[in-house]
């Protein structure tokens, strides 16, 4: 599909397509590199209508710690104007709203940490299966930075409910799979050696799904999703978050 990935392995079986994220020394943190080859990937979809699934999941210990914050440091440092940081910042609201968009059904397997950024790749697949020892966190405000990462707030206020994110966001405490699948942020959580048995109990009725239904089913839910928003605000994430971080300074970054 596409070739001389460097941090991603992707497979294919049938109309199934399988993503993983491959930086596990870094704990599959979300890099530009990586943001490149997800928007490649993604991207590449639009000629392949014959892939119904597309399952995202992470090797290592972890699905993903969230963004590279040596990353937005040395970004910065390099480069003051901030422009750098808000091209990455506009590369992961485009992963994120590939992900919600695609015509395959997306599915996100989450194992280990799913942390920030993670989170915000998870939120924007249609389907989320965790194993029951996952540990999730939201702790931007702790390291002094916006939620501001692929547009995740207004997905997990429409997923979660306003309420429930403010805690989470205001406190970034930690939290377990079980809490997950009680705000929705999870549809399933199972031991890790079952997680591919559910996901291959949800994929095989929707590769047997009409391609046209599907994709129409799509477009109609994050219609209706978005249907109270005057406006897209998550393109001010990356103007956001790289005038917080320009002002904190890229040494605390590092």
């Amino acid at each position: 599909m596409i070739d001389n990935l460097k941090t991603l392995v992707v497979t294919t079986q049938g109309p199934v397509l399988t993503v993983r994220l491959n930086s596990p020394d870094t704990g599959n943190a979300l890099g530009e590199p990586m943001l490149d080859e997800l928007l490649a990937v993604l991207g590449a979809l639009h000629d392949r209508p014959e892939i119904r699934v597309l399952v995202l999941s992470g090797e290592g210990a972890d699905f993903c710690l969230g963004g590279d914050r040596r990353e937005f440091a040395e970004s910065l440092a390099a480069d003051g104007s901030g422009a750098s940081l808000r091209a990455m910042g506009n590369k992961a609201r485009r992963v994120c709203e590939a992900l919600a968009t695609t015509s395959a059904v997306t599915i996100a397997r989450l194992h280990g940490g799913v942390i920030g950024a993670g989170i915000a790749l998870a939120v924007f697949c249609d389907l989320r299966a965790g194993a029951d020892d996952c540990r999730f966190r939201l702790p931007e405000l702790a390291l002094g930075m916006p939620p501001a990462w692929g547009g995740v707030l207004p997905r997990l206020l429409n997923e979660v409910g306003a309420a429930r994110i403010r805690e989470l966001i205001l406190t970034g405490e930690s939290f377990g799979a079980a809490k997950a699948a009680e705000l929705a942020l999870l549809h399933k959580a199972v031991p890790e050696a079952e997680l591919d048995e559910v996901i291959a109990r949800w994929t095989r009725p929707l590769v047997r799904r009409s391609p046209a239904a599907l994709r129409s089913a799509k477009v109609m839910m994050n219609a209706y999703a978005g249907a109270n928003r005057l406006a897209d605000a998550t393109l001010f994430d990356p103007e956001m978050l790289t005038s917080v971080l320009a002002a904190a300074g890229s040494e605390r970054l590092g």
